[in-house]
């Protein structure tokens, strides 16, 4: 359930991020009201999942599932290019979570 939730979680994140980019500087009031409201939410959904799971595992998912899902989005979003070195930086950091969750005991605490 805690990976049902934290990947709910970062797919909230994501919205507040493109939604704080829309804002243009808090400028436009509505995205700037979705990416508090996103924020907040995703927050709490966080605190959820690091009740069963352990926080650093909790937290470097997040961090890397952001990174990633926040730059796809900025490219197909936002028309912004990637290069070669940008998709191995992602890859890497898919990597990096997919090593801790299998492979380390930090994943289970």
């Amino acid at each position: 359930m805690h990976w049902i939730l934290l990947a709910l979680g970062i797919s909230i994140e994501i919205l507040a991020t493109t939604s704080l980019k829309l804002s243009d500087g808090f400028t436009k009031i509505g995205f700037a009201g979705l990416t508090l409201i996103c924020f907040g939410l995703a927050f709490y959904v966080m605190s959820l999942v690091v009740r069963t799971m352990p926080v650093g595992m909790a937290y470097s998912v997040w961090a890397g599932g952001g990174i990633a899902g926040v730059t796809l989005v900025g490219a197909v979003a936002f028309s912004q290019t990637l290069d070669g070195f940008a998709y191995l930086g992602i890859g890497l950091i898919i990597a990096g979570v997919v090593v801790m969750s299998a492979l380390s005991s930090t994943a289970s605490g």
